[in-house]
């Protein structure tokens, strides 16, 4: 699955194109943009771009109203497909976020069901009591997502409704020649939906002969096997790593990230998901920046050594390659803004380094994991892949640090600085840093 062997960057469009928060009905390109980011993205060695909702929606995205219509917030199917077509060119794939759990009160369908109640033909797409109330005061109650009454919940048990999403799916796939899918709340999914979707991308992919059609689910918390795993999705966010690598990082205390790692991907015999593939990310459009929860800016550079260095599929989310700020409390757009071009420091030159050592060693694609010394402030864990052994050490201390251990050998080459390191007498480790090791 090409997905494993990949860096991925999600961007917001809504945010990252400066569209206005209501659907205001004025069509304006905006998400050609994303072309003029390109080298930006080639730079940073992203693999694949994950776009979060394009599609027509009542606001933030998620309130779909229809699954074939680019928001016009954005632009034109047109427009969209020429910005795929731009980033194919330029090697770079495209992943679409599926909200499939819940459509919004401005769909098509939803809209027709408040005004032919009994006698609407979608009246069983929804979960509706027609002998109820809504807070909007449409005479009738309906299930919201977790109480959010602008997402109406849809019946995925009504083959009607997951004959239009697949129909959907394969829309993108025709027009945009998508290569993944995120799903949104996977969690609240359909088991068997997952496998149908998993089942018709799959024959799709076969019948045209191209690459497997990816799909990560959002899971943030409970086992992940729940939504991944043999005919469900490729891959899972990984909340746990997530939430475990700021804290481990703040507290100074890497033993909750390391112990969350065994925890998965572990040699033990109870270890939940090694070999099978997570989703990384420090931040997303959901959760506080990085550069905000971090308690030290000087921990970016080894947290994000670390995060590429586990296993999993390093994620960037827009902006944070360079230290944008934002925090979840002010609100969810603050999390999503607009920036006229991106930017370029120390901190996305590193990222840059990290995203070319990544892609030199198959170890930190496909490779198992095994805590080798672990202290507050300072760790090393080896990735092996049949014959490739990569170590990974760090230092979140503001002391250079010498560790001991049996590294069976005495050089190694630093995959993100590309300096020869020497083991002489120990590993020695500066202050806030992150080795990847490859041994000569």
């Amino acid at each position: 699955m090409w997905a494993y062997e990949s860096v991925i960057y999600q961007i917001y469009p809504l945010g990252f194109c400066g569209a206005p928060f209501e659907n205001d009905g004025k069509e304006e390109h905006r998400i050609l943009k994303v072309k003029d980011w390109i080298d930006h993205l080639t730079n940073l060695e992203i693999d694949a771009v994950l776009f979060n909702p394009v599609f027509e929606s009542d606001t933030h995205g998620y309130n779909t109203r229809d699954y074939k219509m680019i928001d016009c917030r954005l632009g034109t199917n047109e427009d969209f497909k020429e910005v795929c077509d731009a980033l194919h060119e330029a090697g770079i794939r495209v992943i679409l976020d599926g909200v499939f759990n819940h459509m919004g009160r401005g769909s098509a369908q939803f809209q027709d069901v408040v005004k032919n109640r009994e006698n609407s033909p979608y009246k069983d797409w929804f979960h509706i009591s027609f002998e109820g109330n809504s807070g909007y005061n449409d005479g009738l109650w309906y299930e919201g997502w977790e109480g959010n009454f602008d997402l109406v919940k849809l019946n995925l048990r009504n083959p009607a409704v997951t004959d239009y999403l697949i129909d959907c799916v394969k829309f993108w796939l025709d027009t945009f020649g998508i290569d993944g899918i995120r799903l949104d709340v996977a969690y609240c999914l359909e088991q068997d939906f997952i496998r149908r979707l998993r089942s018709e991308c799959d024959a799709y992919a076969a019948e045209k002969k191209r690459d497997e059609i990816f799909l990560v689910g959002e899971m943030i918390g409970g086992d992940y096997h729940r939504i991944m795993g043999e005919g469900l999705c490729h891959a899972a966010t990984n909340y746990e790593c997530y939430k475990g690598l700021y804290s481990a990082f703040n507290s100074r205390n890497l033993f909750e990230i390391i112990h969350s790692l065994s925890r998965q991907f572990g040699p033990e015999n109870w270890t939940l998901y090694r070999g099978e593939h997570l989703l990384s990310f420090a931040d997303n459009h959901d959760v506080t920046r990085l550069f905000t929860i971090l308690e030290k800016p000087q921990y970016l550079k080894p947290l994000y050594g670390l995060m590429y260095a586990m296993p999993g599929i390093p994620c960037l989310y827009y902006g944070s390659e360079w230290g944008v700020a934002g925090d979840k409390k002010n609100g969810d757009p603050s999390l999503r803004p607009c920036f006229e071009a991106p930017e370029q420091n120390d901190l996305t030159d590193f990222l840059s380094a990290l995203g070319e050592g990544y892609h030199q060693s198959k170890a930190l694609w496909y490779g198992d994991f095994k805590s080798l010394v672990l202290q507050n402030t300072h760790c090393v864990f080896t990735r092996t892949w049949e014959e490739e052994r990569i170590l990974c050490a760090v230092n979140i201390d503001d002391m250079e640090v010498t560790v001991h251990a049996d590294f069976q050998a005495g050089r190694a080459r630093d995959l993100i600085s590309g300096e020869t390191i020497d083991f002489g007498g120990g590993l020695r480790i500066p202050p806030y840093t992150t080795y990847i090791l490859q041994p000569y």
